[in-house]
């Protein structure tokens, strides 16, 4: 995972995206789409963009609270310019490979539990994989034009011409305190989670 930062972007439903730009979850849990590189999901930067998709989501695979959150989270239509308000590093990983796991860790999604477990089942060889993911807003959201290569099912793309995120004014979506809280509170419900690059 030693990947430069730059222009790397993880595509993620729009009201995820949202979720952790309002501090309300700091965990991405992630499977892989069906054009990732030998169709299995793998890490490629350490530093991200954070890019709201559409594609996919529904509000029915939300928990009660959040599914008005889609109406608030904003996505481009395929095709269209892209909005980008923030981005993240990622500060821990791990796989999980059973529902023991995944239930230690469905208090901090905003994903029902039928949904993050139907992700683990589906291509059951592969593990989910989670990202502490230490998130920041940007002060003015940057707009990208679209490009072919950005569309269909999978996790990453290079958005062209972004500098390193972190040379844009933004600030973190919580305290260095919260987020601390809320990191250590995910690391006890699930210990395998380890410092990013390690």
């Amino acid at each position: 995972m030693d990947v430069a930062a730059g222009n790397w972007a993880l595509k993620e439903w729009a009201v995820i995206v949202h979720a952790l730009l309002e501090g309300e979850q700091i965990l991405d849990v992630r499977k892989g789409g069906l054009r990732e590189d030998g169709r299995h999901f793998s890490v490629q930067a350490n530093r991200l963009w954070l890019y709201p998709t559409a594609e996919h989501q529904k509000a029915e695979l939300l928990k009660e609270p959040y599914r008005h959150w889609i109406d608030l989270a904003h996505a481009a239509p395929v095709g269209e310019p892209i909005t980008l308000e923030g981005w993240a590093d990622v500060v821990k990983v791990a796989t999980v490979t059973s529902e023991e796991e995944l239930d230690a860790i469905a208090s901090k999604l905003i994903w029902t539990s039928d949904y993050a477990a139907s992700r683990l089942g589906w291509k059951h060889r592969d593990p989910l994989w989670v990202l502490a993911l230490r998130v920041h807003r940007l002060d003015e959201p940057v707009t990208v034009d679209w490009a072919d290569d950005y569309g269909g099912c999978t996790s990453w793309v290079e958005l062209a011409g972004l500098p390193d995120p972190a040379a844009r004014p933004s600030h973190p979506a919580l305290s260095d305190v919260a987020f601390a809280a809320r990191l250590k509170g995910a690391v006890e419900a699930l210990p395998s989670l380890a410092d990013a690059g390690a």
